[in-house]
């Protein structure tokens, strides 16, 4: 179970990672060693990878889709890596309820997905799909980023 601070620094982290140890000391009260050494450790554990969350509109990638796949039982590995290799899949999930994938998918326009749809028809046995396309993205990786949420976890 993680300790109060540590869920402090997770926080600061997840609201803004590019914010300065001694800042994340002030703000929390915890001195700037123990940070610095609770994120190395944490590092090795909790904390997946450090990242950036892009606006793809402002880089021409205008259509998002989050995408349902049902596949043959055989086709089950081949899709997997074939949605892993692909350079429009940003994140892809195995899921549960007759369905096998959640796919959230980035592309310039439509035409681009209608070929992706294409792509992986003529390659793998699709036997459903289903997508949506996100039409505005209200928030997106807030969990655990807001102080006032914290006490959720402790």
């Amino acid at each position: 179970m993680l300790e109060r601070k540590d869920i402090q620094i997770l926080s600061y982290l997840r609201n803004n990672a590019r914010t300065s140890l001694t800042k994340m000391s002030r703000a929390t009260h915890i001195p700037v060693s123990t940070i610095y050494d609770r994120l190395k450790l944490h590092e090795q554990g909790v904390i997946l990878k450090h990242t950036a969350l892009l606006d793809f509109g402002k880089l021409g990638f205008n259509a998002r889709a989050n995408i349902f796949l049902k596949v043959d039982k055989n086709s089950r590995d081949s899709v997997k890596e074939y949605l892993l290799k692909n350079q429009h899949v940003n994140s892809v999930y195995r899921i549960n309820n007759g369905w096998d994938f959640m796919v959230e998918a980035i592309f310039k326009n439509i035409n681009d997905v209608e070929d992706f749809f294409e792509s992986i028809e003529n390659k793998h046995h699709i036997l459903e799909k289903q997508y949506f396309y996100v039409i505005e993205e209200i928030e997106r990786e807030a969990f655990l980023s807001k102080r006032e949420l914290m006490n959720i976890v402790i």
